[in-house]
């Protein structure tokens, strides 16, 4: 795109009034999520009767927690007033699953708030529309790894349940026994799992597939880990020396095509050997690394599969394709575009607690305030007083300069 200046609003500094924003207590509005493959709800009948407790209410559009097994009847059992259909122009707050589009925020008014998974680097024109309308939007996905922010932390709930899930979904693929098995016809052997990344999703998959009876092998551009792979049971697979891999948000920091030449030569010969991959390594803002390349792929044994939860971001093996099975060389490779949806009684209700955690965080006496010397708000913070406020972000709508 061609480059060129933004609204003033991007360049404008930011300055914040305490009574800017604040309303003793709030209307919450959760909407049914529209995109098919969204499964989850933004409250459940326990944050909803939590919401009231503190003076709020909660305005439920009829359906949206239907496919995470939270009907209509248990909603409104907690307090909740149901509806058929949620008027976008009453919004006083609206909390999300998924992000918006840049048409819904049209629909809402000037000053509200929006709390949800905003996924902004992929939405920036949502975002540039969020600041001009003067919307108060945080997104969960940029909560700092502090511990204060460890019960709002969505991406780490959520995370977690795509980990599990990738394994119990690999072992349903897979035309073996992941344990070791002594019978009368002899010994079945373990099956051997290699899992690229041991944030929140690859700890987890490891832990499964241990419980399922694997043998673990990790990779992690971190030394860190190594210890946290080895008390779970997993064989930590040496990184490539390199400066810090982490930034200060707790995030992998993106490596340069010279460290992942060498990091994918260091994991060829247990790729090889695997019978199942599962890939989790991605980095904030940009595309998913590549790490696993078809040269990888064709080196496996056939009836091999990978799981790669790094599609949506672009994938971490070079032949995924987002939302897709993929089959080359008798190895399977499939895509998840959203495997936490695909368990989403939990999902929800996990994700709902997250949404409620920083509800009382920046709400704690019913009053939202805006405090830019905290640090939780300063990193979740996405758009205030008609400006975008996380720098990030900021910087990539500059970047992209349309």
């Amino acid at each position: 795109m061609s480059a060129g200046p933004l609204p003033g609003w991007v360049d404008r500094v930011v300055q914040f009034d305490e009574d800017s924003f604040g309303i003793p207590t709030m209307k919450f509005l959760i909407p049914l999520e529209r995109h098919p493959a969204e499964r989850r709800v933004a409250a459940t009948p326990e944050t909803i009767k939590r919401l009231l407790e503190r003076g709020h209410s909660a305005v439920v559009e009829s359906g949206a927690g239907k496919a995470a097994s939270f009907p209509d009847s248990a909603m409104r059992e907690a307090g909740a007033e149901i509806v058929q259909e949620i008027s976008w122009s009453g919004t006083e707050a609206l909390l999300r699953v998924g992000p918006l589009t840049s048409d819904d925020v049209d629909k809402l008014p000037e000053g509200c708030l929006v709390i949800g998974l905003l996924d902004p680097y992929m939405h920036l024109e949502a975002v540039a529309r969020l600041a001009e309308r003067r919307v108060t939007s945080f997104a969960l996905e940029l909560l700092p790894r502090i511990t204060r922010a460890q019960t709002m932390d969505a991406l780490s709930s959520q995370a977690s349940i795509g980990g599990y899930k990738a394994v119990v979904l690999a072992a349903t693929k897979l035309g073996r026994y992941f344990p070791l098995l002594m019978t009368a016809a002899g010994t079945v052997p373990p099956a051997k799992v290699v899992i690229i990344g041991a944030g929140v999703a690859g700890l987890q998959a490891l832990a499964t597939a241990k419980r399922l009876g694997a043998v673990v092998e990790v990779s992690d551009i971190r030394p860190a880990v190594k210890e946290q792979v080895e008390s779970l049971g997993g064989r930590y697979i040496e990184a490539p020396q390199t400066e810090a891999a982490e930034d200060q948000g707790g995030y992998a920091k993106e490596m340069d095509e010279d460290f992942l030449a060498r990091q994918r030569a260091r994991l060829a010969k247990h790729i090889a050997a695997a019978d199942v991959v599962i890939t989790t390594a991605q980095v904030p803002g940009r595309p998913a690394p590549r790490i696993v390349s078809r040269e990888m792929i064709e080196g496996m044994k056939p009836g091999s599969v990978v799981i790669d939860l790094a599609a949506p971001s672009g994938g971490n093996c070079e032949l995924t394709r987002s939302g897709e099975d993929v089959v080359h060389n008798d190895v399977l490779i499939l895509g998840p575009a959203n495997l936490p949806a695909t368990m989403a009684h939990d999902a929800s209700t996990l994700y709902a607690r997250n949404v409620l955690a920083l509800i009382e965080h920046i709400a704690p006496e019913g009053r939202l305030t805006i405090d830019p010397a905290d640090d939780v708000q300063s990193g979740a913070l996405l758009t205030h007083d008609g400006e975008v406020i996380n720098p990030a972000v900021k910087k990539a709508l500059l970047e992209r300069g349309d």
